[in-house]
């Protein structure tokens, strides 16, 4: 039994970290656009959210560029939260695999999310019309800690359940 239980949780932590570095790989990609492909992308993505909203699509062209504009910077950071969400819970989610108080957990989880953060920041500053900001460090160290914390509610939640509905199951 002990045995199994090895093997499913080495299992899980090659799963972890095979989606952890893909999600790695994935905002490197992010960050290794240059300005115009980035801007691109960010405008194709607002203007698609804006076109379902029936007030956008009455606008006169130069409101619409204007609210584009505004619109278009809290996508992008909302697409930086969103992401290291989900570095927050997949690392959490391989540091609930190892023997640890949450407290640490967290505090490495957090430690390696935003020393990742600082270096996609410092890698981007390579890619022509684009510059680090120390802002998307703040909203990505707050996205790592919604998604550790995710993962700690939904360890709590199941272990509820288990107690509760799982006494008499051997």
């Amino acid at each position: 039994m002990e045995k199994e239980k090895s093997i499913y949780i080495n299992i899980l932590r090659i799963i972890l970290i095979i989606l952890l570095v893909c999600t790695f790989f994935i905002i490197f990609g992010f960050s290794s656009q240059n300005g115009e492909q980035s801007g691109g992308i960010s405008r194709k993505v607002t203007e698609t959210i804006l076109k379902v909203s029936s007030n956008y699509n009455k606008l006169e062209e130069e409101e619409k560029e204007v609210v584009l504009h505004r619109t278009e910077s809290i996508i992008r950071k909302i697409a930086h939260f969103s992401i290291y969400t989900v570095v927050g819970c997949l690392l959490m989610g391989l540091l609930s695999t190892y023997k640890l108080k949450d407290k640490w957990r967290m505090i490495m989880a957090i430690v390696i999310g935003i020393l990742y953060a600082i270096s996609d920041e410092f890698h981007q500053s390579f890619s022509p019309g684009r510059s680090p900001k120390i802002t998307d460090v703040y909203i990505d160290t707050l996205g790592i800690i919604i998604g550790a914390l995710f993962v700690i509610l939904i360890r709590k939640i199941y272990k509820q359940f288990k107690l509760k509905y799982c006494k008499n199951v051997t």
